[in-house]
């Protein structure tokens, strides 16, 4: 037995490093394939043929051109997709956000498109994922990094490649469109694509991350996750967090972290311990098993020069858990607008109910069009009021400071609210009543709380588009948890210029028979 074990963990080793990062220029193929990460096999929807898919790097400056090209052929997991960007401000090319229906017709099987667009500004950890339905569920999901050559937070850390990115993810024995209608539980927890199922009789293969005592590292940690949120450890190690959401931030070292869907966060992993073996944590707040029984939930952190066996490690005191309302970006960026509530130029408190069946953002329940909203917006439409579906536009004024106020308490949170284009202030936290006007966080997802919590954020409208809000949530998104943002709609074509492959893609899609999308 113990052979058998050594002998998994050497070629577990071996196909970490040999899966090899692309960009900023590739072809990504999106394809079914049978997998088995937990030890249960089941059909599945990949970016590259692996799960997750290969991350996707390149620098700050970089024009990406990403060709994903669709070869799909199971209908219960739908053939066609589309991808999205998560973090990308995508500024002059909101067609290549990703949202099917927002910004796009889906990518119709047997056919690509070229997502080609710049990233000038920006630099950090991010990541993709399908924006169709619950595609992203049934495992179209990866990384994707945009290095910064000029990182002016490299001095605290050594390490810092494809070896130090680490995913979070739940996993699903039913196909993501065959779960019974109600909430739904994951059946295991996937740190870089393996773990462990519950009741297994032979334990599967947990992802090693191998550090060497005296070297410190720069984790990537990124929650791709369609429900969970994850309480993170690492037995006898702290974590110096250095960036939450692709936004640097002051080092805070902290015992533990809470990662919802969709964020991110980068930590310096100082290998200062005795060699030897030592487990990762990460607790889902709703999984078949919450527990860390027989390595579920689990990775294995391992020292150059330990046996090639188990962690016996316990996990230690968590006496510093990272708060949101203590992290504060690295360079000091004035929070927009005037230092007190309602001190924007639009304001607006965002109602989020649930009605027993869907979920809904001021009383409507967000559903696709069948037109996209850009190509509503291309054809003609000028304002808002003009953009369907009907009650599901919030019309922003251009270059202005807008502040929106949500409620925590809806059923089924803490829910994860990303915004497309743009990062925000954090200028409330869930868990505390007091508003930071200075210098909070800066992120694109936050976590709205529970009931009492009233999370505020602001942000500018400098990128014209129809841009997403919605619940990261993927199950709950696919109930309507969402809401569009017609962002000066105006200038909203002119500020982007579309190829001519997209205006392919609605006819392309609109042509194929419903058990063929």
């Amino acid at each position: 037995m113990a052979f058998k074990l050594t002998v998994s963990f050497l070629l577990l080793g071996l196909s970490l490093s040999a899966r090899a990062a692309i960009g900023p220029v590739a072809d990504l193929k999106i394809v079914n394939a049978n997998i088995q990460p937990d030890g249960f096999t089941r059909p599945a929807v990949l970016a590259g043929g692996t799960f997750p898919g290969p991350l996707i790097k390149g620098n700050k400056g970089d024009n990406f051109q990403l060709n994903v090209i669709d070869e799909l052929e199971n209908e219960d997991m739908l053939k066609s997709t589309s991808i999205h960007w998560h973090g990308i401000f995508q500024r002059g090319t909101n067609w290549a956000d990703g949202p099917a229906f927002v910004n796009q017709c889906p990518i119709t099987t047997g056919h690509s498109f070229l997502y080609n667009f710049h990233v000038p500004d920006q630099a950090g950890t991010f990541w993709y994922h399908s924006h169709l339905s619950t595609q992203y569920c049934d495992g179209l999901r990866g990384p994707m990094v945009v290095y910064d050559p000029h990182d002016p937070l490299k001095q605290l850390y050594d390490v810092d490649d494809e070896s130090t990115v680490m995913t979070l993810a739940d996993w699903y024995h039913t196909l993501a469109r065959q779960e019974p209608p109600g909430p739904v539980t994951p059946d295991s927890t996937l740190i870089n694509g393996l773990g462990r199922a519950p009741g297994q009789t032979t334990p599967s293969e947990l992802t090693v991350l191998t550090v060497k005592r005296g070297t410190r590292y720069r984790i990537r940690l990124i929650n791709i996750s369609c429900e969970p949120n994850y309480h993170y450890s690492i037995d006898n190690h702290d974590l110096t967090v250095i960036e939450a959401d692709s936004v640097s931030t002051q080092s805070l070292t902290v015992s533990s972290l809470t990662i919802f869907a969709g964020q991110r966060y980068s930590f310096i992993l100082n290998a200062n311990q005795p060699v030897g073996n030592y487990w990762i944590r990460a607790q889902p707040n709703d999984a078949a098993d919450v527990t860390f029984d027989g390595g579920i939930n689990s990775a294995i952190l391992r020292y150059e020069g330990a046996l090639v066996a188990e962690p016996n490690t316990t996990a230690g005191p968590d006496n510093t858990p990272l708060l949101e309302v203590n992290i504060r970006p690295f360079v000091f960026t004035p929070v927009p607008g005037q230092p007190h509530a309602g001190g924007a130029n639009f304001v607006k408190n965002l109602l989020f109910s649930f009605n027993g069946t869907n979920f809904q953002v001021d009383n409507v329940s967000f559903v696709p069009p069948t037109v996209p909203i850009l190509l509503q917006i291309l054809s003609g439409a000028h304002t808002a009021q003009d953009l369907m579906p009907a009650g599901s536009m919030i019309p922003l004024p251009k270059n202005s400071v807008i502040e929106f106020s949500m409620p925590g308490g809806v059923v089924g949170g803490g829910h994860p609210i990303h915004l497309h284009g743009h990062n925000f202030w954090v200028i409330r936290s869930a868990n505390s009543s007091v508003y930071n006007y200075n210098d909070p966080v800066i992120r694109d997802v936050v976590n709205i709380g529970t009931t009492g919590d009233n999370v505020t954020i602001r942000f500018e409208t400098n990128n014209p588009g129809p841009w997403f809000l919605h619940c990261h949530i993927d199950w709950h998104l696919d109930l309507g948890f969402a809401v569009v943002m017609a962002e000066d709609i105006p200038d909203a074509a002119a500020a982007n210029p579309v190829p001519a492959a997209w205006n392919e893609l609605c006819p392309l899609y609109d042509a194929l028979t419903p058990g063929n999308q």
